[in-house]
């Protein structure tokens, strides 16, 4: 595991030394030592050290302030200052400066350790939250904080850019006041579900945007551990929610037509004189021959009460009168 990389900064050559056999007892590296506020400037750059012990007192022109506030513009890195408790001006100057942490001399190898630790823990929590803030302002999903009584406490560029409003006029109101009427009364059992320590997942619900018209947003929300927090991350996904009616409505027309089609097949041909039923080949078979072709179906043949009465009888008679 590589070692830390320490620059020293002291105008005392002895105290420098001192500093230079504790630092490297501690286990960390010594990157360079100087007691100009000049070449500290300029070994920050050249020696990449990770952390800076900086005496407050230096060699040139180039107070140990001064040269704090460059080296921190050019690379960003944890400074200490190191001074005596005697000196109150000093201590004042160090504290306008700053810096990651402040070493009293005399001071045990414990001191120095802790104070580096420290220093090196509170530089990468800021990191970190700088890394957030970036990433929070440029992102293109829309994230925001909503608090116990409704309301936005904070919203990235993304809402101003999907809906037209202000983050000022968002967080003005209940968030709820934007929500379309129609999609109210889930969204507030939704939130609710999720301050009870549940989750929202692929969240949908229509935003009032500032023209008068509503985007559909994909949420994803979680709660805080304690005091009703909501974070939550929510996409635009008005596009999406357009070409799924399109294709719904279009579904539906196609429904429509091959019922219609499946209708007017069903519609037999019939000959008003002869009965004769016209196939799909456009030739005219008798109904016995349609059916018994388009079905398992076989005729036997018989007279009808009806048609003996008016047809067989009336034939007899007649055979029986000649």
């Amino acid at each position: 595991m590589a070692k830390l990389r320490i620059l020293i900064v002291n105008d005392a050559g002895v105290v420098a030394r001192e500093l230079e056999a504790s630092v490297t007892t501690l286990g960390y590296e010594v990157a360079a030592i100087t007691a100009s506020g000049v070449d500290a400037v300029a070994m920050a750059a050249s020696a990449a050290p990770e952390l800076v012990l900086m005496g407050m007192v230096l060699q040139g022109n180039v107070s140990a302030v001064a040269a704090a506030d460059t080296i921190r513009r050019l690379r960003s890195i944890p400074i200490v200052f190191m001074g005596t408790a005697a000196d109150e001006a000093t201590l004042q100057q160090a504290g306008l400066a700053e810096p990651y942490g402040y070493l009293v001399s005399p001071f045990s190898d414990r001191e120095l350790r802790v104070t580096i630790e420290l220093a090196l823990c509170r530089h990468a929590a800021e990191r970190a939250v700088h890394e957030l803030e970036s990433f929070f302002a440029v992102s293109l999903d829309m994230f925001c904080f909503l608090d116990a009584n409704g309301y936005f406490k904070r919203l990235n560029r993304a809402w101003e850019r999907t809906l037209g409003f202000t983050r000022e006029e968002l967080m003005s109101r209940p968030s709820i006041d934007f929500v379309h009427p129609d999609d109210r009364e889930r969204t507030l059992k939704q939130n609710a579900r999720v301050r009870d320590g549940g989750r929202a997942i692929e969240f949908e619900n229509r935003y009032l945007c500032k023209d008068g018209s509503y985007r559909w947003l994909l949420w994803n929300a979680a709660p805080e551990a304690a005091g009703g927090v909501i974070y939550s991350a929510a996409r635009d996904v008005t596009a999406r929610k357009q070409v799924e009616l399109e294709r719904t409505q279009l579904v539906r027309k196609l429904e429509a037509s091959l019922a219609e089609v499946q209708t007017l097949q069903a519609i037999l041909p019939i000959c008003m004189y002869c009965k004769k039923i016209r196939d799909d080949d456009d030739y005219w078979q008798t109904v016995e021959g349609y059916i018994s072709e388009h079905t398992a179906t076989r005729f036997s043949h018989g007279i009808c009460p009806s048609c003996m009465a008016t047809e067989v009888e009336p034939q007899f008679k007649e055979l029986e009168r000649d």
